[in-house]
């Protein structure tokens, strides 16, 4: 009969715990490898027409792209835009969770006005319309600033 040796069984367990520790750290981030925090994998963003309804389902994780096709289905897309143009971005379902949606300059300052109120249900006032401006650099959630929060890129 083998008889059990504790060494070897610690050992066995060291590598494990490290194992499991980075399997964790690995699986748990919450980024997308990018480092770029966009959420869509490839750091170039997603070209939206001018007259666009950007839709977001609102989730504490980062916001999902509902319309256009172009982001259906993509967390946290950067949005290129036009200067000058006109756009609507806003949010149309939830997780219940209080959520709101904002366009900050690179001074993580509102701009122009482009906030709306923090709600758990989203309706029609949770929507934005406006002109693209070389001022806009991120929209947010300002509830959930470190998941809810995606680049703006105007060209």
């Amino acid at each position: 009969m083998a008889r059990d040796n504790p060494v070897s069984r610690r050992t066995a367990l060291k590598v494990t715990g490290a194992a499991a520790t980075t399997a964790l750290l690995a699986g748990c981030s919450g980024g997308n490898g990018n480092g770029n925090g966009n959420g869509n994998g490839d750091g170039d963003g997603i070209e939206i027409d001018p007259d666009t309804q950007i839709e977001f389902d609102g989730q504490t994780s980062g916001w999902v792209g509902i319309a256009p096709d172009s982001i259906a289905d993509e967390e946290n897309p950067t949005l290129i835009l036009q200067e000058g143009e006109t756009y609507e971005i806003g949010w149309t379902t939830g997780d219940g969770a209080e959520h709101n949606i904002a366009i900050y300059d690179e001074n993580d300052e509102v701009v122009d006005d482009l906030v709306t109120d923090q709600v758990t249900e989203p309706g029609d006032d949770q929507w934005l319309e406006f002109e693209a401006s070389s001022e806009m650099v991120t929209y947010i959630c300002e509830v959930h600033t470190t998941t809810m929060v995606a680049d703006i890129q105007v060209k």
